[in-house]
């Protein structure tokens, strides 16, 4: 990843912070991309002690207008984009869903989905043009399974993840690849408020339980995980979802090769063709 731009969104903290500083520490001049400043500010200015290159860019990705000028900026600053990471993202709505906020509701499902599809939307525009460029949409809890009480953050990851699927298939061709990655279960702002607040501790104690059994994971998993990605080894996995909690990091070329033999790693209904999803009943 030396000298490629790479750009990083939700980079103040949590998991995009530890892949923004990843990224850097693999060479990659890193653009920080959050809607608080003083957290991007700080994440860059530890990147440039180190001897790293980044860049703080206040933006709510929600906003389509400020993101095209924020990549614009980018792309002015430090050059092409090679690496879009989209990691921001949001949890608030928690319960049942004739309890919950509305607003907090669709606030997730927005964030998620359409805070992504600004970014994409934004920086393919360079990536096609070059033919050339790597885009990894972080998905999570509910993407692939039913999350009681959680339906907003869900619905969103898993529409993202038909939408990484969607956005690969439509760049065929064109040198541009998306991937799905899911980050495992991480101890980050988002998750402490499902553990900490009143509705996450009524609602969401399953996540308690699965923190106090160990099974969480480190962010450096997620981050580690982006730089191979970025590197292209799992360039043939495109369109797929990529684990770094489930051993992916490991994936040898057999394991890649299982994985393309067998179609997984798909959004889809068990047992129905994707060619026959649609077609009716004869």
């Amino acid at each position: 990843m030396v000298g490629e731009v790479a750009v990083v969104t939700g980079a103040g903290r949590g998991i995009g912070r530890a892949i923004a500083e990843a990224q850097a520490r693999e060479g990659a001049r890193v653009a920080l991309l959050s809607r608080t400043a003083a957290e991007i500010e700080a994440v860059a200015t530890g990147i440039s002690d180190r001897g790293g290159s980044a860049r703080a860019y206040a933006v709510d990705v929600v906003e389509l207008s400020a993101v095209e000028n924020a990549i614009s900026s980018v792309e002015h600053d430090l050059g092409p984009i090679n690496l879009l990471t989209n990691c921001a993202g949001a949890f608030r709505a928690i319960g049942p869903i004739w309890t919950v906020d509305p607003d907090a509701w669709w606030c997730d499902v927005e964030t998620n989905v359409r805070g992504t599809f600004n970014c994409c939307r934004a920086a393919l525009t360079g990536m096609i043009a070059r033919k050339r460029g790597r885009i990894i949409n972080l998905i999570g809890g509910g993407a692939a399974t039913s999350f009681p009480h959680g339906s907003g953050y869900a619905s969103g990851k898993a529409g993202l993840f038909r939408f990484t699927e969607c956005l690969n298939d439509t760049l065929a061709g064109r040198g541009v690849l998306a991937f799905a990655m899911h980050p495992g279960l991480v101890r980050t702002t988002m998750t402490e408020y499902q553990l900490e607040s009143e509705p996450g501790r009524t609602y969401l104690s399953a996540i308690s339980n699965r923190f106090e059994a160990g099974l969480d994971v480190p962010p450096t998993l997620a981050a580690r995980l982006s730089v191979e990605i970025g590197s292209g080894r799992f360039d043939s996995l495109a369109g797929r979802m990529l684990m770094a909690a489930r051993g992916d990091l490991d994936l040898d070329e057999g394991g890649i090769d299982a994985i393309l033999a067998g179609d997984l790693r798909r959004l889809r209904v068990d047992g129905v063709p994707p060619e026959r999803a649609y077609a009716p009943k004869v």
